[in-house]
């Protein structure tokens, strides 16, 4: 009983601490994703403490004293990140990112260590803390942080002495990052550094060489704030402003596009979602990743090469190294430029972007996909129409065409117009889309480009042509599996369901071969069953006609094993159906409903005496003998549950 009192006490300090660090909300902005996302992990391990709390499950005391301690220092690592100095944390980058990735070895090995094989948890719960510790992994494996220009430029204005001149960009590039632009924040990163002094650095052990870099610090601080004050008095007094243009310290050859674009600019102030996050320069050639983020072509590819697999500011893993023109932008940039007078950003595209178009009469016309994909962005409503269609025709035909569309970036512009009010607009679009989606690389960019929320928006309010092909879009993206938890997790699942019980037969079709596709991760099952599809299954194995019987049953041989699946079956009087299926179905019919019936009597004692009332002893016997291997082994079971040995 001692021994008891102590996992328990235990398990609810491992939740005190995880609430003290949910409490945690203000980053060094340096770090502030990853900090983000190491205190989102520990709180998705919360429901797991609770729930052995509330059974009383016993798990040895040394495995959670492991995940205590390195909750503790999870915490720690937290709290430092909330109050350190930016500069410091800037040259200690390296420590930095070794503390992440041993903590995240930490909790992998820890949880690791729980048997769940053991625990009579939930199926959900198992899946959740499977992705928490295998996110934990990829952290290990895949961390780093951004700014590698940033830290360059400190630390070689770190290691100059108090009386060296220097650069003035180098300043202005460190004041941008840091979002140093009053002298109140050089007032508050004084503070944060002669706190860590006082402190005794907080986190790392006090040595020698922190004295020496809090004594640097105070150098290079001060050198920030002579130049802030410099810059308020050539700006007439005024507080230098963040979106102030920081041009690279290097000067390019006169009579460039790159040198006049940069000489008209420092007298304009230059939106900021117009620069590129690493350069802090006007894009030229703005492309997006597949975490969402617009940067300039040759800056996220210069990142890439070095290999490098996070993105810069989200720090999220980059699962694909395909780059998206980002159409739209690109148009904003120029109308920019054009209005303020700068020499627009002229970009250079590598391949062919015509593509060759079968005409009614048999012969052939090339299109010009630059024409359509500005089309795509007109502001007159029938230009988007005409272009999505002849995009949605383009796509229809050959691997090819697909991926001259991908690579020319029109699938952003297209997922933009699943919002559009005009019906035949958001048809022609979504089924684009849909044809595009063939071409692997394409469902790629697809999910790239965000397009799940869109695509849910036709599925529930789009005309039934576009809800269908919506359906047969999710259908298609499922191929991968972290596709198939992006799409359970929007909400797809119960739209999908909505078309299921209310569509046309087509609609009835492409719904059930998503759900399907769908519920073959474990989680959208119970996304399913909660949105009321059992009833709608067992009432289509009895509809006229028939057309959804076949559907219906395996959906069902699907989602049975789910716990929730059988209370749900319970208040249907699918018994008897099921077993009419077994006697006189298809084989393929037979058994499916043979699976769903054993999941159904298992430790049930008053189904199985239904059943074996129903006089479905003989047709399982048959199957034994005459079924797939899965039938068979089905079919064993059944009749094992019933008291009925299998022949010899």
């Amino acid at each position: 009983m001692a021994q008891s009192k102590t996992f328990i006490v235990l398990l609810r300090s491992l939740i005190h601490i995880a609430t003290e660090i949910s409490q945690i909300t203000t980053f060094n902005p340096l770090v502030k994703n990853q900090c983000f996302d190491l205190s989102r992990r520990i709180n998705f391990l919360v429901p797991l403490f609770h729930h052995l709390i509330n059974d009383a499950v016993y798990v040895p005391c040394e495995t959670i004293v492991s995940l205590q301690l390195v909750f503790l220092s999870a915490k720690d690592l937290l709290l430092f990140c909330s109050q350190s100095s930016q500069l410091y944390m800037i040259l200690e980058r390296e420590k930095i990112k070794f503390k992440f990735n041993d903590l995240a070895s930490r909790f992998e090995q820890a949880i690791i260590e729980i048997s769940f094989d053991k625990l009579d948890i939930s199926e959900d719960l198992k899946e959740q803390v499977s992705l928490v510790t295998a996110q934990f992994r990829r952290a290990k494996e895949q961390f780093d942080l951004p700014c590698v220009e940033l830290y360059e430029h400190l630390l070689s204005i770190y290691n100059q002495s108090c009386d060296v001149n220097t650069e003035p960009a180098a300043l202005r590039l460190i004041c941008e990052k840091l979002q140093f632009v009053s002298l109140e924040d050089i007032k508050q990163e004084s503070i944060a550094i002669h706190k860590m002094i006082v402190d005794g650095h907080g986190f790392f052990e006090k040595s020698e060489v922190f004295e020496e870099n809090t004594q640097g610090l105070s150098i290079v601080l001060k050198k920030i704030e002579d130049f802030l004050l410099k810059e308020s008095e050539n700006n007439g007094g005024g507080c230098f402003e963040k979106t102030t243009q920081v041009l690279s310290s290097g000067d390019l050859p006169p009579h460039t596009d790159e040198t006049c674009m940069k000489l008209c600019c420092q007298s304009l102030v230059v939106p900021e979602e117009f620069r590129c996050p690493i350069s802090l320069e006007l894009m030229k050639d703005p492309v997006i990743i597949s975490t969402g983020q617009t940067y300039e072509r040759a800056c996220i590819k210069k990142w890439l090469d070095a290999g490098h697999q996070t993105c810069p500011i989200t720090q999220q893993i980059i699962s694909s190294p395909i780059l998206i023109p980002n159409h739209a932008l690109y148009s904003l940039i120029s109308n920019w430029c054009e209005a303020n007078g700068v020499e627009p950003p002229r970009t250079r595209r590598v391949g062919n972007f015509w593509i060759c178009k079968e005409t009614s009469d048999g012969s052939s016309e090339l299109i010009n996909l630059d024409t359509l994909i500005r089309n795509l962005t007109s502001s007159y409503i029938e230009d988007q129409r005409s272009a999505a269609g002849e995009f949605r025709i383009l796509a229809k035909h050959t691997d090819r065409n697909r991926n001259l569309i991908g690579e020319a970036g029109a699938i952003p512009l297209l997922v933009d117009l699943l919002y559009t009010p005009d019906v035949g607009t958001q048809e022609h679009a979504v089924t684009a889309l849909l044809n595009l989606s063939i071409y692997d690389e394409n469902k790629e960019r697809i999910m790239a480009s965000d397009a799940v929320p869109g695509i849910l928006h036709v599925l529930k309010n789009g005309s039934m042509q576009a809800r269908e092909n919506a359906a047969a879009t999710f259908f298609s993206l499922s191929k991968a599996d972290e596709n198939k938890l992006a799409i359970g997790a929007s909400g797809a699942i119960k739209a999908l369901v909505a078309l299921f019980c209310e569509g046309s037969p087509r609609g009835k079709l492409d719904a059930a071969t998503a759900l399907f596709k769908l519920c073959l991760i474990h989680g959208n099952k119970g996304r399913a069953i909660k949105a009321g599809i059992v009833p709608k299954l067992v009432e289509m194995l009895t509809e006229p006609g028939g057309e959804m019987r076949d559907g219906a049953l395996a959906i069902m041989a699907l989602i049975v094993s789910h716990p929730d699946a059988i209370e749900a079956f319970r208040s249907t009087n699918a018994i008897p159906i099921l077993v009419e299926f077994i006697n006189n179905g298809s084989l393929k019919n037979k058994e499916n409903a043979t699976s769903v019936l054993m999941y159904l009597c298992r430790g049930d004692p008053y189904y199985l005496s239904i059943v074996a009332s129903l006089g479905v002893i003989n047709p399982l016997l048959e199957l034994t003998e005459n079924g797939s291997e899965r039938g068979m082994r089905k079919a064993a079971q059944l009749l094992e549950l019933l008291g009925i040995g299998r022949p010899l």
